[in-house]
């Protein structure tokens, strides 16, 4: 290895020297001469299929050295010293010849050693291995201020008060009787990762002597030596012009097929990491982190981000702290429903439902529905109390200060994170401008005032005509999602007098629960179709606007699918919660849609048991697509690629493909990073906050999936993907302010539901004003004695239109043709003043109502503001840790300086050589 790197050094120094970072360099015809073309044998080796028994004989022989071994594994070079940093796949068939030639001619023109193997099952695929000597990793670290250990961390201990001593003594006590840290990985199986544990500053080659160096192939890591390849590529030219640079642009014309760095080996081994320890950290990953055993474990972020870089492992981060702080919304969720439990039998209202045997209730729809008793609906009454009880205002207000918790928590934990990471101090270079925006707007250029050099520039007048053509194609999916939703009504109101009129008993009697059940299926399967229609429109806004840079792409097409994807996945959600049953008018003067069909009205035991089930379906029937889809779907592509292995080369002969083969083999990652991940974890935050107050149970459901989440995600990047770019970040990005966004919505929605779709307030109403105990400042279960009865309203059955009136008379009740029947509303009988008009109760519920959304959304806000000012986004022992590191780091950096300087003084004295008086 040093002697390949000197040679390279020494050949081609003045070459290094003499290229600047965006110059195009081409081979003069003596180079093109000199050096290997793209074809030439000496870099083209053709694949020879080998079985494992081969390889093990040769194991089996002993007496091979380091290299000889590190040619089987598939991570060297054919000289087994040079290690593999990058890897480009291309078509001998495809046409882009001459691009690529020049392309891989700048390559070894930049310092990199470059290899060629033939593809084992296809001699067409050809591989292009990459590897950077230390010279190149040592220019580029410097260049892109790569972070790396020079001393090691003294930690400094805060303080402690004497409460909080108290305070830990107990705890410590407490935690006798428990399992010792059952939840933590076995720190002999983790490896010591020296970065963590060391002081790191910027890579400078002229103070390289501060550097913790104990072996140079080792100094820089896998993920940090394939991320500096990657940078050099994104600056190589193929083709004169301006524009004509990059490897992005040979991925996007198809000059390569593929480009990625390698995984560290295989996951799997014969022998036991506890007694024989990881091979490598892609096996110890998937043992401690990808495998189910270890569900309950927390997750070895500082693996994770060595081996996939920052941006990867702040999601899991992320997922990990969400799923934890989700425990005690869970369990107060899960309290909330066995409250309704424990208390079913003491509901008076319940009760009221299933001893009235007397009260008859009007037909839910046209024609074919018939009169039913009261008492029938006693199940639906008892299920809706399990949700709506007396803790459901707690739980909201709960909930939403459980998601400021939660964010101001995160910010926290993030800025911990930054630091263990070092990413405080870390900012993102200069983005390159996107190939698409330059082809655009080539033509008008102006002076880029951080850079010094002119670039495309966009008019003011041409952003805004896009922006706005985007923003009319937003409104336009909204409206369609709309209409979406419309069509589902008109099939609630058709099917309701379509099960009405069933043979089958079971859904005739339950006409409006199988409406529901098959709305919402019928619901699930529209989200799953427009979702593919989303992702194209979204493409389409999105480069119609033409975003400078990636990032302001990646944040605008982000924006856009999740509103689509939110619009689209809770639009019959607030439908059900907001207007099933509100607008539809009362017996005799039904309100219709295209003055045809009558509007859907709620079940005699009111709207939130359609909200339940339609929360409930859809965030199972959700989370159970994604996660098979997330996991399946790399599984069978997988599988049927080593199926069409099999059948090419026959069952019998096991190939042990090299690890560049294994990993094309593989599927790549989303194309969008990982905003699939984030997308769907998103819209679960959304489902546990934004109804919560309808769905208790929502965030024991997220919890589950949560935990099974981690896992799949997990298993999916250690054994199914490709291993992605080692891609530093210093949060999650543009889904923060999302974050915060769902937050202040669900306060409003949860003030909604339980002001307007839930009997929360009418109950409360009743009891104080109305009631048995109106007047005495009491609320009890007696005080609700009766509110049944004052919660119908009775309706003359002569005064029906043609259209609505019945097919039965009633008779089956009591013998004789029915006279009244009874609804849900607050009007007057049919023989007063003004029949049917508003009574006075209706009037005090609708200001009880809008006076409740008020107090309960400046309340919560204000208690969400108080926290978020008194829990600070950074802690306070972070805070003096990073004060005391700084004072540390100018001290070392001084003492290394004053020694390095002692030490030349010293030698300058034994030589002999004359010198000045000097400091120090």
């Amino acid at each position: 290895m040093e002697a390949s790197s000197s040679r390279v050094t020494n050949g081609k120094n003045k070459l290094f020297h003499a290229v600047a970072k965006d110059v195009n360099i081409l081979f003069d015809e003596l180079e093109a001469v000199n050096s290997p073309c793209k074809d030439d044998d000496s870099l083209l080796h053709p694949g020879n299929l080998t079985s494992t028994s081969d390889d093990a004989s040769r194991l089996e022989a002993g007496g091979e050295t380091v290299p000889e071994r590190n040619k089987l594994n598939g991570l060297y070079f054919r000289d087994g010293k040079c290690r593999i940093d990058y890897i480009l796949v291309y078509r001998k068939s495809n046409p882009q010849t001459e691009k690529r030639e020049v392309f891989e001619r700048n390559i070894r023109a930049e310092g990199l050693q470059m290899e060629k193997e033939s593809s084992l099952i296809n001699s067409d695929i050809i591989f292009v291995k990459l590897h950077a000597p230390w010279e190149v990793l040592g220019r580029y670290a410097e260049q892109m201020n790569v972070r790396m250990p020079f001393r090691r961390k003294i930690y400094y201990l805060p303080r402690r008060y004497k409460f909080m001593s108290r305070i830990d003594k107990q705890i410590s006590r407490f935690r006798r009787w428990l399992p010792r840290k059952p939840m933590r990985l076995d720190k002999e199986t983790l490896p010591d990762l020296e970065e963590n544990d060391c002081y790191t500053a910027p890579f400078s080659q002229q103070r390289i002597h501060h550097f913790i160096i104990h072996n140079k192939e080792t100094f820089f890591n896998n993920a940090t030596r394939s991320r500096i390849v990657h940078h050099i590529l994104q600056r190589i030219k193929y083709e004169e012009g301006k524009n004509k640079i990059g490897l992005n642009r040979l991925l996007t014309n198809g000059s390569y097929e593929a480009a990625f760095p390698l995984h560290e080996g295989g996951y799997r081994s014969k022998n036991s990491i506890r007694t024989h320890g990881a091979v490598n950290h892609r096996h110890l990953l998937y043992e401690c982190w990808a495998s189910w055993g270890v569900w309950y474990k927390y997750q070895p972020l500082d693996l994770i981000r060595r081996y996939f870089g920052e941006k990867i492992g702040l999601y899991f981060a992320w997922l990990g702290w969400y799923t934890g702080m989700l425990f005690p919304a869970a369990f107060i969720g899960l309290f909330v429903f066995l409250y309704g439990v424990t208390t079913l039998d003491h509901c008076q209202v319940s009760k009221e439902v299933c001893q009235a045997t007397e009260i008859i209730m009007c037909p839910v729809c046209d024609k074919y529905c018939p009169f039913m008793r009261l008492s029938d609906s006693c199940v639906y009454a008892k299920v809706t109390h399990l949700f709506d009880n007396g803790a459901t205002v707690f739980f909201a207000v709960f909930m939403a200060v459980w998601a400021t918790v939660f964010l101001e928590f995160w910010k926290r934990r993030r800025a911990v994170i930054a630091y263990d990471w070092d990413l405080i101090d870390w900012e993102e270079e200069e983005e390159e401008i996107r190939p698409q925006f330059e082809a655009k707007y080539s033509k008008k250029e102006r002076m880029n005032p951080i850079s010094g050099k002119p670039e495309p520039y966009q008019a003011f007048t041409d952003k805004c005509s896009r922006l706005i053509v985007s923003a009319s194609g937003i409104f336009f999916m909204i409206c369609v999602v709309i209409a979406a939703v419309f069509g589902i009504v008109i099939y609630r109101v058709v099917t309701v007098s379509t099960f009405a009129a069933f043979k089958w008993a079971l859904i005739r009697n339950n006409s409006q629960v199988a409406t529901t059940g098959t709305a919402v299926c019928i619901n699930f399967c529209i989200i799953m179709l427009l979702n593919v229609l989303y992702e194209k429109v979204a493409l389409l806004l999105t480069n119609l606007e033409q975003p400078r840079t990636e990032s302001e792409w990646e944040n605008s097409f982000t924006l856009k699918m999740f509103l689509f994807q939110f619009v689209n996945l809770n639009s019959s959600t607030f439908y059900i919660a907001f207007f099933l049953g509100r607008f539809t008018g009362h017996p005799g003067a039904y309100l219709r849609l295209i003055n045809r069909w009558r509007l859907e009205e709620c079940h005699p035991s009111g709207c939130l048991i359609d909200l339940c089930m339609q929360m409930g379906i859809i965030m199972v029937l959700k989370q159970t697509w994604n996660n098979f889809m997330e996991l399946g779907y790399p599984l069978i592509q997988n599988w049927w690629t080593r199926r069409k292995v099999r059948q090419e080369h026959g069952p019998e002969k096991k190939i042990n493909f090299p690890q560049w083969e294994k990993d094309y083999n593989l599927q790549p990652m989303n194309a969008y990073g990982l905003f699939d991940e984030y997308l769907e974890m998103i819209l679960q935050f959304g489902f546990t906050t934004i109804f919560v107050a309808a769905f208790p149970l929502a965030p024991l459901l997220a919890l589950l999936n949560n935990i099974i989440e981690i896992r799949l995600d997990a298993y999916k990047f250690v054994t199914q993907w490709r291993r992605p770019l080692a891609s530093r970040a210093k949060d999650i990005g543009i889904w923060y302010g999302i974050l915060e966004g769902i937050g202040i919505l669900s306060v409003i929605t949860n003030a909604f539901v339980i002001a307007i779709t839930s009997d929360f307030i009418p109950r409360l109403v009743y009891a104080y004003k109305y009631g048995p105990c109106a007047g005495q400042g009491e609320a009890g279960q007696k005080c609700m004695v009766g509110y049944v009865n004052a919660s119908l309203s009775v309706f003359r059955i002569s005064d029906f239109e043609n259209r609505s009136e019945p097919e039965s008379d009633g008779s089956e009740f009591s013998g004789t043709p029915l006279k009244y029947c009874r609804y849900r509303d607050y009007r007057d009988p049919p023989h007063s003043l003004v029949p049917y008009g508003y009574t006075l109760q209706f009037w005090h519920v609708l200001a009880a109502r809008l006076a409740f959304i008020i107090v309960f959304e400046h309340l919560v806000f204000c208690i969400k503001h108080l926290i978020s000012y008194l829990i600070p986004d950074l802690p306070k022992d972070l805070r003096d840790r990073m004060r005391r590191e700084k004072y540390l780091i100018q001290e070392m950096m001084y003492e290394a300086e004053l020694e390095r300087l002692q030490k030349e003084r010293k030698e300058r004295k034994k030589n002999g050589r004359a010198h000045h008086n000097e400091w120090p």
